[in-house]
């Protein structure tokens, strides 16, 4: 399972894990509401909202946020949320692929126009970036501890696709749809784990300094709006920019 490495910008992707967290706890709220839109709030008859349930407890959201957004979704207040993505091209020729979330397409439209006008690069038609990224769910191990025979054995056999050691710990690959049970077989076996869903570039774009700072306050700009909840891109970060 092992392959030419698809982390060459790890330590970057490791810096601003605290920015995606919040991204990752914002999700599952929006989907956890959307489910009981859809389909009430009792779980036992309401598949989509125990399976957003599942999930989030999986991704370690507390449960005063997940119980909040079930009493928030029961309001006729609450509006629904759709899911969407913007594709966008950079500088330099870099691919950006956007995760939203919303309740009003208009001012997300309205946003990422901003966005591309303040920091440069354009909006791409649908399937002009994406046909670059495969979704995948990516869990990250610390090395430290762990045993990589037991845990290779243990991740391959609960449907993990690839395993590779990159510097300080193991970073395991499956399908979106066996993320959870990866990472549980996981925890099972007394290792701790993060996991998050990623969108893996096929090829990267190599950039000179100053496109790849312009590529990142763009990227950077994106990520703060409201109903962004992860941005991708397939630039291959320069070494004096990896922190």
């Amino acid at each position: 399972m092992a392959g030419h490495s698809k982390w060459a910008n790890i330590k970057h992707r490791k810096g601003r894990a605290d920015v995606k967290k919040g991204k990752v706890f914002s999700r599952f709220a929006k989907e956890i509401i959307s489910a009981v839109k859809l389909g009430g709030p009792d779980p036992k008859s309401n598949p989509r909202l125990r399976l957003a349930l599942l999930n989030a407890r999986s991704a370690n959201v507390p449960n005063d946020i997940v119980e909040r957004n079930i009493k928030k979704a029961s309001s006729t207040d609450q509006a629904d949320y759709i899911e969407m993505n913007y594709e966008l091209y950079g500088h330099g020729g870099v691919g950006i692929f956007v995760d939203v979330m919303t309740d009003n397409k208009n001012r997300i439209a309205s946003e990422m126009r901003i966005a591309t006008n303040k920091r440069g690069g354009n909006i791409a038609n649908p399937g002009a970036v994406a046909f670059n990224f495969d979704r995948k769910g990516v869990i990250q191990i610390p090395k430290k501890g762990t045993k990589e025979e037991d845990l290779f054995l243990i991740a391959t056999d609960a449907g993990a696709e690839d395993f590779e050691l990159v510097e300080d710990m193991y970073v395991v690959t499956t399908d979106p749809v066996n993320l959870y049970q990866v990472k549980d077989a996981i925890n099972q076996s007394g290792v701790e784990c993060e996991a998050e869903f990623d969108m893996i570039p096929k090829t990267y774009v190599e950039c000179d300094i100053e496109t790849a700072k312009a590529n990142l306050a763009l990227i950077e700009w994106i990520e703060q709006l409201e109903d962004v909840d992860a941005v991708y891109h397939n630039m291959k970060i320069p070494d004096e920019l990896v922190s």
